[in-house]
């Protein structure tokens, strides 16, 4: 009751608790969803609508409303107890062979926990598309696995408020600071693949790279540079090659390479799918593989092993990355505070028919 005796609103208990927490009368406490919805000025069931991405809140609304979550530290756990546990999987280009052979892993992972499997494809600038954490927010997952691709800052915000760990596998880019993360070690693999041709024999050796804002593209490039450099052979600029990953940069960066005056012996191919596009750049300039050209890739996916020649590569091991980042994330879930930022997981060289010494 107030001096004049008139009840208090809550909206004014609520003030009143704030002000006596700033200055030290009360402990500070997360604050409830009435309190939330008393600082917002709209009713409970709106911020239960924001809070589980429902519709029929205006973006204004929706905005304050998230915001204040946010400063007042409202932390959701969701419930354990869900008749149907389900992970989310964000994955770039989901209808490449990486993605799908990451996505099995992640499946598999997943299945032996009982868990349920959600996937969507992130769009060319590796986001999700409009309304996907809406989406998420109202199916209440256990976790999200993101393969490759990126989430704003606002919209993780949105899932930290609610407690939903977020883990990335082979993440885009620098990942972000409080985001776990699962890879393998680039560089090492971009080293043993050079070594590999070095060994042989090779002097003369290419290599068709990724993007250069992927941190995995980066490493690989420097792990070539420091083979070369270890066996004394000078880095060529001319035969650094940009790329993404994608089969029509061996095609074109590979016929480039070995139309020139020195054409190289050996190409890195960054990916697999490249060094497919360096076979039919070969094969169109009536080039031999390995006899007049060796071929080293990246990933050893399942067509590594189809292709004629087989391919030699260097093996990521994905379903390893994602039996990890299903762990992790159910691990995040049961202890939040979980101090973890990012394990590289080994690479190896697979050697098959793709690569020989070089000719005389």
């Amino acid at each position: 009751m107030t001096p004049s005796g008139q009840p208090r609103s809550p909206r004014a208990d609520t003030m009143n608790r704030m002000v006596n927490e700033a200055t030290g009368n009360l402990p500070a406490t997360r604050a409830t969803l009435s309190e939330v919805a008393a600082l917002a000025n709209v009713s409970v069931a709106t911020v239960s609508k924001v809070l589980n991405g429902r519709s029929g809140v205006s973006d204004e609304t929706r905005s304050r409303i998230e915001s204040l979550l946010e400063e007042r530290n409202y932390n959701r756990r969701l419930s354990a107890q869900s008749t149907a546990p389900l992970i989310e999987v964000l994955c770039f280009e989901i209808d490449s062979p990486f993605a799908g052979a990451a996505i099995s892993g992640i499946e598999r992972a997943a299945r032996e926990q009982g868990i349920g499997v959600v996937v969507a494809s992130a769009e060319d600038s590796h986001l999700p598309g409009p309304g996907w954490v809406d989406g998420v927010l109202r199916r209440q997952p256990l976790g999200i696995i993101l393969v490759a691709a990126l989430l704003p800052e606002k919209d993780l915000a949105r899932l930290r408020s609610r407690a939903i760990p977020i883990v990335m596998m082979d993440p885009y880019g620098a990942p972000a600071t409080d985001a776990p993360s699962i890879g393998s070690a680039d560089w090492n693999g971009g080293f043993l693949a050079t070594q590999h041709l070095i060994q042989l024999g090779h002097k003369r050796i290419a290599i068709i790279t990724g993007p250069e804002s992927m941190m995995a593209s980066t490493a690989r490039l420097s792990g070539y540079r420091a083979a070369l450099e270890a066996a004394g052979i000078g880095v060529r600029r001319d035969y650094i090659r940009p790329g993404t990953f994608h089969r029509d940069d061996g095609v074109i960066e590979g016929r480039e390479l070995l139309s020139a005056p020195e054409p190289p012996s050996a190409i890195f191919a960054s990916s697999d799918l490249q060094a497919l596009g360096v076979y039919e750049a070969a094969r169109s300039l009536g080039l031999r593989i390995p006899d007049d050209l060796s071929v080293v890739g990246y990933d050893d996916l399942a067509i590594a092993q189809w292709v004629g020649p087989p391919l030699t590569t260097v093996r990521v091991p994905l379903a390893e990355m994602a039996e990890q980042a299903m762990h992790l994330v159910l691990r995040l879930r049961d202890e939040p505070e979980l101090a973890f930022s990012r394990v590289d997981m080994a690479t190896s060289l697979v050697v098959r028919e793709s690569s020989t010494a070089p000719r005389a």
